[in-house]
């Protein structure tokens, strides 16, 4: 297929869909007559369908269980997991959390189904003697019963979970299927067999299915004995099971890797004369389907076989154009194809990904009606075509199939679908009135990989607007049932947040960019073309004459024979410059907002420009430039947002990192200039050119020079920074080192400045036997081995429970090995080189000195300063001493009864800034999250990415200072504090500082904005006490009160303390002093001495971020299977 079809395919992907819905409906030319006798049509099939025949067990468990209850909800969790779980302990606490919670009884004896009731009626007892809750003495006898009864529950619950998977899969095999089809075989049905399972993680994962495919056509074939392929029975396949990173990324490797195994497996069915379908993916593979599908159907061999079917999905406003495409293709080869037209498999998935990718329109339909009429319209259109296709209708909704009834001519020419377990009355009835045919989408696999299908069903259908609800529901009349989407629909759909919107009216979102969108690649491609070979500049920006050191080239650290730039150092007579010159940005708040906001558009407006400089000079990959270049934006509007207009604090110094080198320099920069300080910003050597760049586009928004001034330059300019006595604030990001060096330069020389730094950690994850291995294994991937493992979130140490560890670890080195590790600049690309020699040979002699615990290693890629993906085995995290910057990922293996130790363990090393949890136990969600000292908790997905206003980001100990970036507190140290109270003096004095009895508190919890099914909450809670050390007790009893006021707990001295105690004192949550400058100078030389996490002297009256600590936790609320809340609200 020529790249044109697959840019035309892309360009309809987001769009407005108002004049969409209003050719379609053009399209499905129906009149009000024709719409009248399609609805009077549906109705009676709706009355006859409750009048002479039971609904199938699966219509009647979706009635009773529907996501508008927490028993449905809590039954899909606890189906989408249980049997995947291998030891008795955590099934048990599975059990536990999902039944016990949920009221069971009020579901007893309502079904029209005695299974579904006896199963309500066994999930009612489970949940009685679950129940913690009860009254004194039936609660102690049902702890007896607890404790004695759970394998017996254990047995009985996962028992029903299995029968219930019996219901709805045809066969564990495909031989045991095609016996049980047989019956329905003989009533005129025919079949389509879906082997079940996940997408392909792994190259291991993708042969496998092609076995399983490949087998399974040869058992079929048996079955074969019609001379066409409609009158057969086929087989579903899926693109992404055949190849694991089924991604417009990877094209090149799709088409020379899964094309010829979907070819194998089409000549294959050819020669039984069966028909094989190509099953739906989401949106952003539809183009590349096509372009495998084309490349397949090409093949001479496949001539004159009328079998290769294709799935199209109404709920996209591309259904058309795909449809369209395919007829093309027919055409152009001389063939036939089978078409299954869908309503839509991934809707809730897609509306989240378009929100995350900051999208302003979706590439679905948001309102069911609109995907109603566009199904009938492209049911239609393929009515229309069946010279060339033939159209397969797949559909349980009885106004769709009158629909389809009225527009058809010859009930041969088609044939309609449903799934098993689903729909029997009605195409029963359909087939004997029409003569129609009908085919039987039936699942076929172990339970273990049912239950996921089961769980997509429970969404698809489970909502109370869905007609498999309404249709068993008798309060709801026929006519209801059946009613005209035509006369419902809206153009413009239901209203749901676009990705830009998503922080409004606070803020527009930043510009998205999918990156598995064909359009979008070629305009970046296009922008950053230009910049391939560019050469930049850096030197000093001043507000005065510059004295630079001489220059000196920007290598890339991917390619040594590339010079990216030359930059020229700032000297110390800069830096003297530098600080005479600063002078504070005295324009309005709302001048110095729409400033800080036009310099983000004009960040948005250069994005080839910097995507290509953040590639060559800091070896960031596409996804990370997007990412980065996102995360900058959302800093300037977010500050700008925030920024009031209170006194600024004076001076600040913003020393910031290379691996972030325009979002991080850029956040610390705007949240000083939204207060009006005067920035002195000192940009990590390795990225000078980044930082003068986008202090060049500061200016030109109109940013003062005597606001910014840069000054690039190694550790003696960031000294010599940091040794002025007149800095007011400190923002850095970097090292726990250097923060500490960094704090000790301050006492000495700028006594009590307020310092914020954001340091690193051992950031650590734990995955139970609940969690799903793939999804896991993807988050883990992501968290370990993105941007080459240089972030400070990133993922170090990871705890997977034994129980499933050597499946586990297998389907982790499978993923690492699709890994593309090599030139940043390719789309293909995975991870691209670490920044520099230095850091590459610290991280080689690390994984030298390991060389006998590695699990598993990529091979390096030569030239740059490249280190491959490393897994190593270690016995916990305290084997680790220091955090490796780089993509090497720390394994431990442990045994469930070891949760709280190693809790104990990750909070022992000290640092807390990320740490990630995967399991389906909401108890030991809590249960972990309460006691991990992590500053950014991540539940069920990767754990790096924060986003700016929704994930404030920051750690706690080792970790960082607070208050966290992208934060609601952010800005207050970069404002004036408020002037102490007056100073007493002590009389006595006191020998011993007061031990700390006080146990932190959640002061407030926040929710913070998001996607849908991502749930952000943001708490506060009461720092390590404060000391109040007065002097006097007046002065110490003032303190203590404003510490409680802003909720607090404060400590207060009796006496005048040494300040030499404060080196080896407890871990306070700060220290107050109001009293002269010689003893500040001592005290605040103390804390710097310190070993362990920096603490702060506070010489004015203490704000909330002194007297609280952020923490932050974000859930994937969809991890279980999808979306439950957006699917049950949205009709």
């Amino acid at each position: 297929m020529p790249d044109n079809l697959l840019q035309t395919i892309d360009e309809h992907t987001y769009g407005d869909h108002a004049p969409v819905i209003e050719h379609l409906i053009e399209l499905a030319n129906l009149s009000t007559q024709d719409r009248s006798e399609i609805v009077a049509k549906a109705a009676t099939l709706v009355g006859r369908i409750r009048d002479d025949a039971a609904p199938g067990l699966m219509e009647v468990f979706l009635a009773e269980y529907g996501l508008s209850t927490d028993e449905g909800v809590a039954l899909m969790c606890l189906a989408e997991a249980l049997l995947r779980v291998p030891d008795a302990d955590t099934i048990d606490a599975l059990i536990e959390d999902k039944i016990a919670p949920s009221n069971w009884g009020k579901h007893l004896g309502k079904s029209v189904s005695s299974l579904v009731n006896a199963s309500t009626w066994a999930l009612m007892l489970t949940g009685r003697v679950l129940d913690d809750n009860a009254p004194a003495t039936a609660g102690h006898l049902q702890s007896a019963l607890k404790r004695l009864g759970e394998p017996v529950i254990r047995t009985a619950v996962s028992r029903a979970m299995k029968e219930m998977g019996r219901q709805f899969v045809l066969g564990e095999d495909i031989i045991a299927a095609m016996k049980r089809a047989a019956k329905m075989e003989e009533k005129g049905f025919t079949y389509s067999y879906d082997m079940l399972g996940e997408a392909a993680r792994t190259e291991a994962d993708a042969k496998r299915y092609h076995l399983s495919y490949s087998r399974a056509i040869s058992a079929i074939a048996t079955a074969c004995v019609h001379d066409d392929v409609q009158s057969n029975p086929g087989i579903s396949v899926k693109l992404s099971a055949l190849y694991p990173r089924y991604e417009l990324a990877k094209r090149e490797d799709v088409l020379r890797n899964l094309t010829p195994r979907l070819r194998s497996l089409a000549l294959l069915a050819k020669s039984a004369d069966m028909g094989l379908n190509v099953d739906a993916e989401e949106v952003d593979r539809l183009g590349l389907s096509l372009e495998v599908i084309e490349q397949v159907i090409s093949e001479p061999a496949l001539a004159g076989w009328d079998g290769f079917g294709v799935v199209v999905q109404a709920y996209g406003p591309r259904a058309e154009t795909a449809i369209q495409a395919l007829y093309d293709m027919a055409v152009k080869y001389d063939r036939k194809f089978m078409v299954r037209l869908v309503k839509g498999a991934y809707w809730d998935t897609e509306i989240k990904q378009a929100q995350v990718l900051g999208m302003k329109h979706f590439p679905v339909f948001t309102q069911k009606a609109q995907t109603d009429v566009s199904y009938i319209a492209n049911a239609r259109k393929l009515l229309d075509m069946t010279d060339r296709i033939y159209p397969q209708f797949a559909t349980h909704n009885a106004h769709t199939v009158a629909a389809i009834l009225h527009m058809a001519t010859d009930p041969k020419s088609y044939e309609f679908q449903r799934l098993h377990g689903m729909g029997e009355a009605m195409h029963k009835m359909v087939m004997q009135d029409n003569e129609t045919r009908c085919r039987i989408y039936a699942p076929v696999g172990a339970h273990r990989d049912l239950l996921a299908y089961l769980v997509r069903r429970l969404l698809e259908n489970g909502a109370n607007s869905s007609f498999v609800n309404q249709i068993v529901d008798e309060d709801v009349a026929p006519e209801v049932v059946a009613a005209d989407p035509f006369d419902s629909v809206s153009v413009e759909g239901h209203t749901i947040t676009i990705g830009s919107d998503l922080y409004q009216p606070e803020r527009i979102n930043s510009l998205g960019f999918d990156l598995a969108h064909a359009p979008t690649l070629a305009q970046i491609d296009a922008a950053r073309l230009q910049f391939e070979t560019c050469k930049w500049a850096a030197l000093p920006l001043l507000n005065g004459r510059t004295n630079p050191e001489n220059s000196r080239d920007v290598i890339n650290p991917a390619n040594p024979n590339d010079i990216v730039g030359i930059a020229q150092f700032a000297s110390l007579k800069d830096v003297k410059t530098a600080i005479s010159k600063a002078k504070q940005w005295d324009a309005p708040v709302a001048k110095r907002a729409a400033i800080l906001n036009k310099a983000a558009d004009l960040y948005e407006a250069n994005f080839g420009e910097l995507f290509a400089l953040l590639t060559r000079e800091a070896g960031k990959t596409l996804l990370d430039c997007v990412a980065e270049l996102r995360e900058a934006v959302d800093f300037l509007r977010y500050y700008a947002a925030q920024a009031t207009d209170d006194a600024p604090a004076g001076t600040a110094l913003c020393i910031s990192p290379w691996n972030f080198p325009l979002a991080i320099y850029s956040g610390q920069i705007a949240a000083a200039l939204a207060s009006g300080n005067a920035v002195l910003a000192k940009p990590a050597e390795q990225t000078s050119l980044m930082a003068y760049r986008a202090a060049q586009l500061l200016h030109e928004a109109g940013v003062p020079k005597h606001a910014l001034q840069l000054l690039p330059g190694g550790g003696d300019i960031g000294g010599a920074l940091t040794e002025t006595p007149n800095l007011n604030i400190v923002a850095f990001t970097g090292s726990t080192g250097t923060a500490q060096r960094i704090r000790h330069s301050l006492a000495q020389n700028a006594p009590a400045t307020p310092f914020i730094a954001e340091t690193g950690g051992l950031n650590a994850m734990i995955v139970d036997s609940t969690a799903l291995p793939e999804q896991a294994v993807a988050a883990i991937v992501e968290s370990a081995f993105q941007s080459a493992g240089q972030r400070c979130s990133a993922l170090r140490c990871l705890y997977v429970q034994e129980d499933i560890a050597p499946s586990f670890i297998k389907m982790l080195t499978g993923a690492m090995d699709t890994l593309a590790v090599g030139q940043p600049w390719d789309i293909s690309t995975d991870l691209g080189p670490v920044i520099d020699e230095p850091a590459r040979a610290k991280i080689a002699a690390h994984i030298e000195a390991h060389k006998t615990e590695i699990i598993h290693q990529l091979p390096t890629p030569h030239g740059g300063t490249f280190i491959a993906p490393t897994l190593i085995k270690v016995s916990g995290i305290a084997d680790m001493e220091e955090e490796i910057f780089g993509p090497v990922l720390h394994l431990v293996t442990y045994k469930s009864h070891e949760l709280d130790q190693i809790i104990d363990d990750i909070n022992a090393t000290g640092y807390g800034l990320t740490f990630g949890l995967h399991t389906r136990i909401d108890d030991r969600v809590q249960h972990v999250s309460d006691r991990i000292m992590a500053g950014n908790v991540y539940i069920n997905r990767n754990q790096i990415g924060a986003i700016v206003g929704s994930q404030p980001f920051g750690g706690t100990g080792l970790s960082g200072t607070g208050p966290k970036a992208g934060g609601p507190d952010y800005l207050l140290r970069f404002r004036a504090g408020k002037s102490a109270g007056v100073a007493g003096e002590w009389s006595t004095t006191q020998i011993e500082l007061p031990a700390i009895t006080n146990k932190p508190q959640i002061i407030c919890e926040h929710t913070l904005p998001g996607p849908t099914g991502e749930s952000n909450r943001l708490s506060s809670m009461s720092r390590a006490p404060i000391l109040c050390m007065g002097p006097g007790a007046g002065t110490a009893q003032a303190q203590a009160e404003a510490v409680n006021k802003l909720g607090g707990q404060a400590i207060l001295v009796t006496g005048s303390i040494d300040p030499a105690l404060l080196t080896d004192g407890p871990s306070y949550g700060g220290v107050l002093w109001w009293g002269d400058a010689q003893v500040t100078r001592a005290i605040d030389t103390a804390l710097a001495q310190r070993t362990g996490p920096i603490l702060p002297l506070i010489t004015g009256q203490p704000d909330v971020g002194h007297a609280l600590e952020e923490r932050h936790i974000c859930i994937d609320t969809t991890a279980s299977g999808g979306n439950a809340a957006l699917l049950g609200e949205v009709s």
